[in-house]
């Protein structure tokens, strides 16, 4: 899962970074069962995801990679891009990683309360382990590995990083033009 994209493109609002954060864990209609800003960072999320889906570069990243991931494609350019940003981070932000990874997580612990049940527990290991280890690609390969195990029905996932490490200044390069664009859209939609 692409956690630092959707934090890094929060901005400051703790609410919406949770809202945010808890994306993939949250599904159907949002009616009143969140706080309102909370309830946009949900919606950030979601907004986010369907901008990334119609991006060209999105899609150039996706048909870099083998057609035997089909639908999985996406899920690995999601995890690839987060892995960029995390190498690139210093170039997009002048707080270091850990520190605004310490940071975020205060926010995400202070509204604990909201966070799906599933999401909970894993708010350590998300924050502790995984966004840290998206830094290098064996990193990559073992998120890989484990969501390939989430999934029940059988998947390509878990041999993912190798399409990293064949396409990666492609990817990388795609990345490099989606970001402006995907940050732009986001603060435009947290505007409305």
């Amino acid at each position: 899962m692409n956690y630092l994209f959707h934090l890094y493109l929060s901005g400051d609002d703790p609410e919406i970074l949770t809202g945010n954060f808890m994306g993939d864990f949250v599904k159907g209609r949002l009616g009143d069962a969140y706080p309102p800003r909370l309830r946009r960072g949900i919606e950030l999320h979601r907004g986010i995801d369907s901008f990334a889906q119609g991006d060209p570069q999105f899609t150039r990243s996706r048909l870099r990679l083998s057609e035997d991931f089909g639908l999985y494609r996406g899920i690995l350019v999601d995890l690839f891009y987060d892995h960029f940003l995390a190498v690139t981070w210093s170039d997009w932000s002048t707080e270091p990683l850990e520190e605004y990874l310490q940071r975020a997580r205060c926010v995400v612990e202070g509204n604990r309360c909201h966070l799906p049940e599933r999401l909970q527990g894993l708010v350590p290991i998300i924050f502790e382990d995984l966004i840290l280890s998206y830094r290098k690609t064996e990193g990559i390969e073992q998120a890989l590995l484990r969501l390939s195990k989430r999934v029940k029905r059988a998947n390509p996932l878990a041999g993912g990083g190798k399409e990293l490490t064949r396409n990666y200044k492609g990817l990388q390069d795609d990345f490099l033009e989606f970001l402006p664009a995907a940050r732009e859209y986001a603060d435009l939609m947290m505007q409305q």
